[in-house]
C-alpha cells in the first residue's frame, strides 16, 4: 500500500476512534492527548489498561490482572492474573513489558503517539506490541520487520513529545 494511504487511513481510523471516545466516556482509557510521558497509563499509572503482560506469552490471549498481583516499571504499575506471573514478570520486566510504552505500534512507525489496545496485539522477536486497534494492527502485520525497524527509529524523537504535537 502506499505510505501516503496508509498514513491517511491510520487517521481515519484514530480521528474515529478519538471522536468514539468523545461521545461515549471510559473512565478505564485514560489516553492523554497532552501528557508528554513515555509510557502510556491509566489515571492510576496501571499500564496495559490492567491487563496481565506475561499472560500474552503464557496463555496467548490478553488476561484481565488482579489489582492483588502488581508490580511496578519504568514508572508503571502492570497488573498480573497469577503471582506466578507476577514473579515472571519481576524477574525480566523488559521481556514483558509493552514496547513504545505501550502506545499503537503502528502509529509510532508512522510518527504517532496513538492509544494501544490491549486486545490488538501481537508478538514479534519475543516482544510485545499494541496496535490502536484491530483494523491497525492488520496494517501493520502486513510488515512487522519493517514497520518495527521505523517505530525503532521513530521513538527516540516521540517518546517524550506529546500525542496532540504530533498531529
Amino acid at each position: 500500500m502506499n505510505p501516503y494511504k496508509l498514513r491517511a487511513s491510520l487517521m481515519a481510523i484514530a480521528t474515529t476512534v478519538a471522536l468514539g471516545a468523545s461521545i461515549v466516556p471510559v473512565t478505564s482509557f485514560a489516553y492523554d492527548e497532552n501528557s508528554a510521558s513515555a509510557v502510556n497509563v491509566d489515571a492510576k499509572g496501571v499500564g496495559l489498561k490492567g491487563h496481565d503482560p506475561v499472560a500474552y506469552f503464557t496463555v496467548g490471549a490478553p488476561t484481565a490482572g488482579k489489582a492483588e498481583y502488581t508490580a511496578k516499571h519504568d514508572g508503571v504499575t502492570y497488573q498480573f492474573a497469577t503471582a506466578a506471573n507476577r514473579d515472571a514478570f519481576k524477574a525480566n520486566p523488559a521481556k514483558y513489558a509493552p514496547q513504545f510504552g505501550g502506545f499503537c505500534a503502528m502509529g509510532v512507525a508512522l510518527e504517532k503517539k496513538l492509544d494501544g489496545d490491549p486486545t490488538a496485539w501481537t508478538i514479534a522477536n519475543d516482544k510485545l506490541y499494541l496496535n490502536v486497534n484491530k483494523d491497525v494492527a492488520k496494517k501493520y502485520l502486513e510488515d512487522v520487520p519493517g514497520n518495527n525497524k521505523k517505530a525503532e527509529s521513530n521513538w527516540l524523537q516521540l517518546r517524550n513529545k506529546t500525542p496532540k504535537s504530533l498531529s
